[in-house]
């Protein structure tokens, strides 16, 4: 229980303003063979969606923050993202899951005002596929 609980929060703060890397983690739970793929996966990916969710609320209250030195996105990157999403829309935030990009465009959505319900749908699709593509590859490598 305590390595899904510590797999759960690295997901989490991987997808926040917190440097985090989960993957490595995820690897070498996977590795060990100790634990349920499935499983794995599936921490992983809600994890990392419910710490999307937290950039969501900032893009959220977005004007109040974007000035802060702690804000995860530089303002031009803002930009960046804000101008994907509105040319992209919800299906941008299948990308959610990339370096960088991801959280801004993340940010994006809840500046954008988009719908809780479609934002932790798409973000959950999109994050949870990069896991199952890692787990993939590793056991095909076992």
């Amino acid at each position: 229980m305590a390595a899904y609980l510590a797999l759960f929060t690295a997901a989490f703060f991987a997808a926040t303003i917190f440097p985090a890397q989960s993957e490595a983690l995820l690897a070498g739970l996977i590795l060990s063979g100790d634990y349920s793929i499935v499983g794995l996966v599936a921490v992983a990916g809600l994890g990392n969606t419910l710490g999307a969710v937290v950039n969501w609320f900032l893009g959220r209250g977005v004007e109040s923050f974007k000035h802060k030195r702690w804000f995860p996105v530089r303002p031009d990157k803002l930009a960046k993202a804000q101008e994907w999403y509105r040319r992209y829309g919800k299906w941008s935030l299948l990308l959610s899951w990339l370096p960088i990009f991801g959280d801004a465009v993340t940010v994006a959505a809840g500046v954008m005002r988009e719908p809780l319900t479609v934002f932790v749908l798409f973000v959950g699709i999109g994050k949870t596929i990069r896991y199952v593509a890692l787990a993939a590859a590793l056991t095909e490598w076992m």
